[in-house]
């Protein structure tokens, strides 16, 4: 690297950030291009699921045409969406490889790779940990997204139990994320018993307090309660030209008042109305 370029790094608040601060940043992307950027930047992670997988496509299309194309191929008897899922995989594997240096380097801590479970089997506990087992073998820096919905939970438990690190997702409250807790403790409890392997595991929870937020956000635009501060200084600004109404219409003899009734004025300061 160039002193430009180490100076032009060393700028970037997202180094300034995961250098001088205890953060840990993971890329929500699993596209090689950004990944890459990131990780040069300081990230120690990445996730990919069936929605970046997509946004990563619109951008790389002719990067991966033609290995969907030689998958169609191969897989003669696959459907749209197994392929699609072929796709979800390799690109994940692609991301994990490129994060092998960190995992390493610190041992298991952070270098890994976030894969999603199939949402759309959120009821089916079975169905779930067969994926999970099935993606925990793509790479050895991977770990698992399983969504914490009652079946989750159950899945948590046997997919831990059987050596998949796993990330506790959609979970925007205390009690899941104790339930997530408990399941992979319970997971891990079965492992140590048996003499199984229990050291380099990794599960996390994900507290999904982001999305949590941007929900309220909507919610409270809708019911028009918003307390956002440029809100509250957009409605300051205009307290400030109401008053400023009421002394130019006093100073102009109008007798035409701002009020929440008035939509024009005829007096000698037609401007002065404000409502």
């Amino acid at each position: 690297m160039s002193q430009v370029e180490a100076q032009r790094q060393y700028k970037s608040p997202l180094f300034q950030m995961t250098q001088t601060t205890p953060t840990c940043l993971w890329n929500d992307s699993a596209s090689i291009e950004e990944l890459t950027y990131s990780i040069e930047h300081g990230a120690v992670g990445a996730t990919c699921n069936p929605s970046i997988a997509v946004s990563v496509l619109k951008k790389e299309m002719p990067l991966w045409k033609s290995r969907i194309q030689a998958l169609a191929v191969e897989h003669p008897q696959a459907t749209e969406d197994e392929i699609s899922w072929m796709i979800v995989e390799e690109m994940s594997a692609n991301a994990a490889r490129l994060l092998k240096p960190i995992f390493d380097r610190e041992k298991g801590r952070n270098g890994r790779l976030s894969i999603q479970t199939d949402p759309r089997t959120y009821r089916n506990p079975e169905a779930i940990v067969a994926q999970a087992v099935r993606f925990s073998q793509l790479a050895p820096n991977m770990i698992v997204k399983i969504a914490a919905t009652r079946a989750g939970i159950v899945a948590m438990e046997e997919a831990t139990y059987r050596g998949v690190s796993i990330n506790a997702t959609a979970s925007f409250t205390l009690p899941q994320a104790i339930a997530a807790a408990e399941a992979v403790e319970r997971g891990l409890k079965r492992r140590e018993a048996e003499g199984l392997e229990i050291s380099t595991m990794g599960p996390v929870c994900t507290i999904m307090v982001g999305r949590l937020d941007d929900w309220l956000k909507i919610l409270m635009e809708k019911q028009k309660l918003s307390v956002d501060p440029g809100y509250l200084e957009w409605a300051g600004s205009r307290s400030s030209r109401r008053l400023t109404s009421y002394t130019a219409s006093a100073a102009t003899g109008c007798g035409c008042f701002p009020r929440p009734s008035a939509t024009t004025c005829t007096g000698a300061n037609s401007s002065a109305a404000m409502w």
